[in-house]
């Protein structure tokens, strides 16, 4: 993806930034830090130097992450390439004399109501995106539903049927539980005598 380059409003500003940040980091010289911390800048004056630089370079990084931190967490170099671009695209049209358009700026135009013309159009498309992806969540629901109704109805036959099978086998024990078991008994021996004395030998 090709990224667009900066606009000179931003580089220039950012430049001025930093320069800014390094003059305030270092605004504080040593002989302001020697004044400060007299007795020990002559017992040590190398570790007292270096712990200076230490300091100043520990200000400016800090600094400089502070306001990065800010840039990013309010898109502020994105907006000031915008403004740029607007700002150009005025200059370009008051050059070539477009004066009287709809969207130029008049001095009665409150800024409010210039932001809703170049956003509302935007937030249609917006509305109308949401709209179709409601619609979509819709449909897929209520295929869902009647997904769910066709497994339901599916199961309470299936329930139904269970039912059914257990009311048959229980019929069917409680018959078996009525007979003399006894008799069963004896008759099944004696069956099983006579077809071991039918047998040949």
């Amino acid at each position: 993806m090709k990224t667009v380059p900066d606009s000179k409003r931003w580089t220039h500003f950012h430049s001025a930034l930093q320069l800014a940040i390094s003059r305030s980091a270092h605004k504080w010289t040593y002989e302001d830090f020697q004044e400060c911390f007299t007795l020990w800048c002559k017992e040590e004056p190398h570790g007292a130097e270096g712990i200076f630089n230490t300091v100043s370079r520990h200000m400016e990084d800090q600094i400089h992450q502070s306001c990065e931190n800010l840039f990013k967490e309010f898109n502020v170099r994105d907006s000031i390439n915008i403004l740029h671009a607007v700002v150009s695209e005025a200059r370009a049209r008051k050059q070539h004399g477009e004066v009287h358009g709809k969207d130029v700026w008049r001095e009665n135009l409150a800024p409010r109501a210039a932001v809703r013309a170049r956003t509302v159009r935007v937030m249609e498309s917006e509305v109308e995106r949401a709209r179709a992806e409601l619609q979509a969540l819709e449909e897929e629901n209520a295929t869902l539903y009647a997904r769910c109704e066709d497994n339901d109805e599916k199961q309470r036959a299936a329930d139904a049927k269970t039912v059914e099978l257990l009311d048959i086998l229980d019929g069917v024990y409680a018959k078996w539980s009525q007979l003399p078991q006894d008799e069963i008994g004896v008759w099944a021996l004696e069956s099983a005598e006579n077809v071991g004395l039918a047998q040949p030998p």
